[in-house]
């Protein structure tokens, strides 16, 4: 939340996100270029991830659980299209919302921004190589960036407030133990909402979606 993070840290993940935000920009920009039509697309992610990262629950820790809904759109664009989307989402949250804040805008960023759409994107590419179902890959990629926004959270809430007796290690394992009570459920509910997303988008869109990231290489049905 705002002002929750000491300076020195809230400007060292504000430097860290800036890189990742300037090539997401660059990334974004690019793709909407080369297919203009993919703009409605690229707002229904960015609506979704919105929609799912405001429903969220008070946590001790001083941050608070909720979805992300950065997969799915990780899955679609890429995951560095997902990092300036991240930002404006995050932004006006803490704006409109009160839901995080300014000071804290770089560290949230990496954690749900960054890391997530990450995490999605290399979960994703290792189903592909395991030949997973599609359902069963998306579901996992989903989940699994959403599981691990909260590890980088409690990652930097533990380097913030260190234990004083266990150091970092200890105090992010007691802040992950704290966030795992409903993020592991709020995660899988995330995920299977996902893939009932991708199976209605599919139906409904079919031909449309070729060569998106996420159809590459597989037959899209109408």
């Amino acid at each position: 939340m705002e002002g929750f993070l000491p300076l020195k840290h809230a400007v060292a993940w504000t430097a860290a996100s800036a890189p990742f935000l300037a090539a997401g920009i660059w990334s974004a920009r690019r793709s909407l270029r080369d297919h203009p039509e993919r703009r409605m697309l690229l707002g229904v992610s960015a609506a979704f991830s919105f929609l799912l990262s405001a429903m969220k629950l008070p946590s001790v820790t001083g941050s608070c659980s909720h979805p992300t809904g950065v997969g799915l759109g990780a899955l679609l664009f890429g995951p560095l299209a997902m990092v300036p989307v991240s930002f404006v989402v995050l932004l006006f949250q803490a704006l409109l919302l009160a839901h995080g804040g300014l000071t804290t805008l770089g560290a949230n960023l990496f954690s749900m921004g960054i890391a997530g759409p990450l995490m999605a994107a290399a979960v994703f590419r290792t189903g592909r190589v395991l030949r997973l179902p599609l359902s069963v890959n998306v579901f996992l990629a989903a989940t699994l960036a959403d599981l691990v926004t909260y590890v980088v959270t409690s990652l930097q809430l533990a380097l913030a407030f260190p234990d004083a007796i266990s150091g970092v290690a200890g105090s992010m394992l007691k802040f992950g133990g704290i966030f795992a009570v409903t993020q592991i459920p709020l995660a899988i509910s995330e995920g299977l909402l996902t893939v009932l997303v991708v199976q209605a988008m599919t139906r409904l869109q079919g031909e449309d979606l070729r060569g998106l990231p996420l159809y590459a290489g597989q037959e899209v049905r109408a």
